[in-house]
């Protein structure tokens, strides 16, 4: 396949809001322009992802080590073995 190949059906905007019609959502063609915010030039970094990173990182939500839900230290945990006759 090309880049050139053309899988489409040609642009229908039957269904767009017309002038006059008062819906919730208004509708806009298919062929009308979007505004795109993602900035190619910086999009789909590793600087763009580690800064994300730092930001989803709120360090006042982390618990300190002395605070573990009950769990008992590492290391002290033994299994007793029952035996049934």
């Amino acid at each position: 396949m090309s880049a050139q190949d053309s899988f489409e059906t040609p642009v229908d905007d039957e269904y767009k809001s017309r002038t006059g019609q008062h819906l919730t959502m208004p509708v806009q063609s298919d062929t009308a322009p979007v505004e795109d915010p993602i900035d190619p030039a910086t999009a789909d970094t590793d600087a763009q992802l580690e800064k994300d990173d730092k930001e989803a990182i709120d360090s006042s939500n982390i618990i300190d080590g002395s605070r573990t839900r009950g769990a008992k230290p590492a290391g002290t945990y033994q299994h007793v073995a029952t035996c049934y006759r």
